[in-house]
């Protein structure tokens, strides 16, 4: 019996063991895709204790909670933040199989040398000892980044942000990673939400550009993506129900959008028509300035309307969307290519039955740059072991699998660095396997290459961030 996540873990043949120990396990990480806080960054946080940089903001962690019976008081509630964590130790032994309990103890044991595991009866001893080692200068949030070895963080930022504390990150000579933002104008996007009319309003203000219709709304987000990009912005992200294609005329998507600028409600077509046409016009702005752009979809969210009144979103109770039309995809990107106006591209899909679909779409549109348009990484719901494994089988038996840019974080903890860690080593076990199997050489010169380029190396190129790569 193996010895529970000993230095092979998740590991099981020698080609494995070796492509992890040589080549992934020391690679620094390109964290192309998070939520962390960038103040937080600026300010060198120091947390006082567990609970607040381990349960603050995960919904993964609280959804948990909830299947073990947890009252909400000790979830989001107004519990201690020792209790919290005492309810959280006690369904951990619970999540047998879970990714959870892979991270939990993958973090442990980096950030904190702990070499057990949490329990309930465990959780006072990894307690203290967490909260002793937080009040160190060397667990300060810019320290927990540097032992991490992240080289360059994109965080998530609206078009009317200030931008003030990646401009004041950029300014401080102390600081020793890139902190740049990253452009997600879901807002402007969600013309049936009931916030979207004032939102317009707030860009009007920011951008100084008075909002009337589609066509000023235009020359708005142009305005912000010009300071973006004088901010170092090089990707984009959007998070939308699926990729659809429905396409309408300028002066029909301005008379939507005027529509419900006055107060009106839209039809679900009318809601389609005006996504359809702002994501074409920012698709081709990111062609024009060289970003990336990133569509995250295939979620339901905010599914307990009793919960959702009480706590909002982002709080643990969204789904798989079990609707993704890949011809609303296909013809999506077509419509760009038409004008020869397709970026670079990263899908992701929450429904692992869309990565065939995903992988032949993508090999459409394939020109100009080693994987152009690529698959993302198993997301969300789909970053554990069996998850991780399909999505990268899927693309290596449609796609060109070397070119792929792997891993991102996509989290709120500055802790979950060690997913990086997770996913190399599944990556290590399924290419080990098809080496020990014959299904591949044992070219140790182009497997490293393979290697080293999936974990960092491949994001390095893609983005064209100011980065080297690594030998």
């Amino acid at each position: 019996m193996k010895q529970f996540m000993d230095k092979d873990f998740l590991l099981s043949t020698d080609m494995a063991k070796t492509l992890y120990h040589d080549y992934a396990e020391n690679m620094p990480i390109l964290d192309y895709h998070c939520h962390i806080n960038p103040q937080e960054i600026y300010e060198d946080r120091k947390f006082d204790n567990i609970t607040q940089v381990w349960l603050g903001g995960d919904h993964y962690k609280w959804r948990q909670m909830r299947s073990n019976g947890v009252d909400e008081k000790y979830v989001t509630g107004d519990a201690t933040d020792r209790e919290k964590f005492q309810a959280w130790a006690e369904t951990m032994p619970k999540l047998i199989g879970n990714p959870l309990y892979h991270w939990s103890h993958l973090e442990l044991r980096k950030y904190f040398g702990y070499e057990g595991y949490l329990n309930g009866d465990t959780a006072e001893e990894v307690w203290n000892l967490c909260n002793e080692k937080l009040h160190q200068d060397s667990m300060s949030v810019r320290n927990i980044i540097k032992q991490s070895g992240v080289t360059l963080i994109c965080t998530t930022d609206d078009p009317v942000d200030s931008l003030e504390w990646h401009k004041k990150i950029a300014e401080d000579s102390t600081c020793e990673v890139q902190v740049l933002p990253a452009w997600r104008p879901d807002k402007a996007t969600n013309i049936e939400k009931p916030t979207y009319a004032a939102y317009i309003s707030k860009l009007a203000e920011v951008s100084g550009i008075a909002i009337d219709g589609f066509a000023s709304l235009k020359e708005a987000i142009k305005n912000r993506m010009a300071f973006f990009d004088s901010m170092g912005c090089k990707v984009s992200d959007h998070g939308v129900e699926f990729v659809m294609y429905a396409p309408a005329s300028d002066d029909e998507v301005d008379a939507i959008m005027k529509k419900r600028l006055a107060g009106e409600p839209v039809s679900r077509e009318e809601e389609l028509k005006y996504k359809t046409a702002f994501l074409l016009f920012v698709a081709k702005e990111y062609n024009r300035l060289g970003w990336i752009m990133q569509l995250h979809y295939g979620c339901k969210r905010d599914n307990n309307a009793y919960m959702f009144e009480k706590l909002g979103p982002d709080t643990g109770f969204d789904c798989i969307n079990d609707y993704a039309p890949s011809a609303q995809l296909a013809d999506f990107l077509n419509a760009l290519s038409a004008s020869n106006e397709v970026p670079k591209t990263i899908l992701y899909s929450l429904n692992p039955n869309d990565n065939a679909a995903i992988g032949t779409i993508i090999g459409c549109f394939q020109e100009k740059f080693p994987g152009k348009i690529q698959q993302g990484s198993a997301w969300w719901f789909n970053d554990h072991k069996i998850g991780m494994t399909d999505q990268m089988s899927s693309l290596a038996n449609l796609g060109c699998f070397g070119n792929f840019i792997g891993m991102l974080t996509d989290s709120r903890s500055f802790l979950s660095y060690t997913r990086h860690d997770y996913f190399r080593r599944i990556l290590c076990e399924l290419v080990g396997g098809w080496v020990e199997n014959g299904e591949y050489p044992a070219d140790m010169k182009a497997l490293e290459e393979i290697v080293k380029g999936i974990c960092y190396n491949n994001a390095v190129k893609y983005f064209d961030f100011k980065l080297d790569a690594v030998k």
